[in-house]
């Protein structure tokens, strides 16, 4: 069996969409754990310190983008996996979503379980949004430069920030769209973890319970840097 065939199988088959699901799951949630530990250098007192914070990923030239490209294609995969999984389940009910009460262990249905695929396509339309204002969004040619105290000229990505953070609406698109990854990640983490028998049925609901307390800790950090940002403005 080549590699085409092996991915289409992995594709197509539940236990292989499960896997594909829980490893892709796993790297995004170790890429938001990395990607907020670069944004907290906005709360320093150093003005340098996110710019330089940004100068370092992209001094690393073409390896940093083969790892933007493979978040690219993990994001787009684990929301490929999600969607065909949601439109599989769905035609096999009869009256599609039903309402019905929480259920314990082992499914942990709730509401961030009901609501994945609501969450997941508000988060691949926040992450395009994200991405067109951060990553492409205005550079050196239009005067988004820092020169360091070595005469040094970096991306100035935290004047992009203060800049769009200083708008209230901004704040509370940002707001909105971490609070529902909040719920995709209280449901998810646990999701992925169980999809690649990670654990034993015994210790279930504790990893539940972690994963819920982790999703609370990325979700308001995330949170609280736009709201910190627009109350400090230019002083930030």
């Amino acid at each position: 069996m080549n590699n085409q065939s092996r991915l289409f199988s992995a594709l197509t088959s539940q236990v292989g969409r499960k896997v594909l699901t829980g490893i892709t799951g796993v790297l995004l949630v170790l890429y938001l754990i990395a990607h907020i530990s670069g944004n907290l250098s906005l709360l320093g007192n150093d003005p340098t310190a996110f710019n330089k914070y940004g100068a370092f990923l992209h001094g690393f030239g073409k390896l940093f983008y083969l790892v933007e490209i493979g978040l690219g294609v993990t994001i787009l995969l684990h929301a490929y996996i999600g969607i065909t999984i949601w439109m599989r389940k769905r035609a096999a009910r009869k009256q599609g979503y039903a309402v019905h009460g929480s259920k314990g262990a082992p499914s942990k249905q709730s509401i961030s379980s009901r609501t994945m695929i609501i969450t997941g396509t508000v988060m691949l339309v926040f992450i395009t949004v994200h991405v067109l204002q951060f990553r492409f969004g205005p550079g050196e040619a239009e005067g988004y430069v820092q020169t360091l105290s070595d005469g040094t000229k970096i991306h100035d990505l935290r004047r992009i920030t203060v800049e769009t953070f200083s708008h209230i609406g901004w704040v509370v698109f940002y707001v909105g769209a971490v609070l529902l990854l909040g719920f995709h990640l209280r449901h998810g983490i646990w999701s992925m973890l169980q999809s690649l028998g990670a654990m034993k049925p015994r210790a279930s609901g504790t990893i539940y319970a972690l994963a819920f307390i982790l999703a609370i800790i990325l979700a308001a950090a995330f949170i609280f840097l736009p709201i910190w940002i627009h109350f400090q403005g230019g002083a930030a």
